[in-house]
């Protein structure tokens, strides 16, 4: 897919190439599925970036609206998951 990841342009370099790697993580959760803990590394990076729920919850709405990917349910089943476990998201249909 062609798109562009929501990015605060005040972010460094490291910091906007820290937060794509999350998005490519959901990105993957969705698709092939992802390891937990990779997920879970990036998500801790990104949250050391965007620290703020505002700011995250803004973030996660732009990158779905862009992506159809809900960041939001590959970071809550972190939660539900254990070490060593895979995610794999089915991603629902929208409704346009």
């Amino acid at each position: 897919m062609e798109y562009q990841y929501p990015i605060d342009y005040t972010w460094s370099t490291d910091e906007i190439v820290d937060a794509i790697h999350f998005y490519e993580c959901i990105e993957k959760a969705y698709e092939n599925g992802i390891d937990r803990d990779v997920l879970l590394q990036a998500y801790r990076r990104f949250k050391e970036i965007v620290p703020g729920k505002a700011q995250e919850k803004t973030l996660f709405n732009e990158f779905e609206e862009v992506s159809g990917y809900a960041s939001y349910q590959a970071v809550k089943s972190i939660k539900e998951l254990s070490s060593g476990n895979k995610i794999k998201i089915s991603q629902q249909k929208r409704k346009y």
